[in-house]
């Protein structure tokens, strides 16, 4: 039985986690298989958008903690397992940023710890009223160091740092306001409004929407005038498509474009 499941519907790929008696948690098989289809999503030009979701009860638990206990039994504590561990879900987290593709977080039930990092990692994510969001290793003595690298880049620093600090859940409506997702929505619209959001973002023109998606990320970490400068080139290249121009053209004449890409 496959851990992660992937189904296409035209220009949209849907990612499912199907491991829920573990609550979908990031175990090892798990961050395999996730690392696996981003990188094959990374030159499948026929997808546009990404949706990632988890099946039964929640979103994603973590990591397998069951697996960590047993990684400690190693003559080294677990150290090097742990090393390895957190590298290989870093590298994993960092795909969904380096794909060409927009990627939706469709969110319920729970996302903690590295859960609540991977909604934090995708571009976007909706979540059904109830799910519950909480980066609670300190709870069990672990600080999530990690998950503080996603979520620090979402929402602002103080609340941040309280969730880091007391363990303590937040609720969707909270989320919504923090930033950590876009839209909180009743549970049983949480399928459809994702993929109208995933529809909305597939009908635009995907050569724009992968420069940009590249462009966003690499200018927020620029000083103000080094973004506009790269910015300013970004968007003479974006200019100087056959498809950008027909679009403009389009919209002069009050017609659908004609996209080729």
């Amino acid at each position: 039985m496959t851990i992660l499941e992937r189904h296409d519907t035209g220009a949209i790929a849907h990612l499912r986690m199907t491991a829920p008696e573990r609550l979908n948690a990031l175990s090892d098989e798990m961050i395999a298989a996730l690392q696996d289809q981003f990188d094959a999503l990374q030159s499948d030009t026929s997808i546009r958008v990404v949706i990632l979701s988890g099946a039964g009860k929640a979103f994603c638990a973590g990591h397998d903690l069951k697996q960590m206990t047993a990684g400690r039994q190693a003559p080294d504590g677990g150290k090097a397992y742990f090393k390895d561990l957190f590298d290989r879900c870093a590298r994993m987290m960092q795909s969904i940023r380096a794909l060409p593709q927009p990627v939706i977080a469709q969110t319920h039930g729970i996302a903690t710890a590295a859960g609540c990092q991977l909604v934090a990692s995708c571009d976007l994510a909706v979540a059904a009223e109830g799910t519950r969001f909480g980066v609670n290793g300190v709870n069990i003595g672990l600080f999530c160091s990690t998950p503080m690298v996603a979520l620090t880049r979402n929402i602002p620093r103080k609340q941040a740092f309280e969730m880091l600090t007391t363990g303590q859940f937040i609720d969707a409506a909270r989320a919504e306001a923090l930033g950590l997702i876009n839209h909180a929505v009743p549970e049983a619209e949480l399928e459809t409004a994702t993929r109208q959001l995933a529809e909305t973002l597939a009908a635009k023109l995907g050569a724009a929407v992968k420069i940009g998606k590249k462009a966003f990320y690499t200018q927020m970490d620029m000083p103000l005038d080094q973004a506009y400068a790269y910015t300013g080139d970004i968007m003479v290249e974006n200019m100087l498509y056959r498809d950008t121009t027909e679009g403009i053209a389009a919209f002069i004449e009050k017609r659908d474009p004609d996209w080729q890409q």
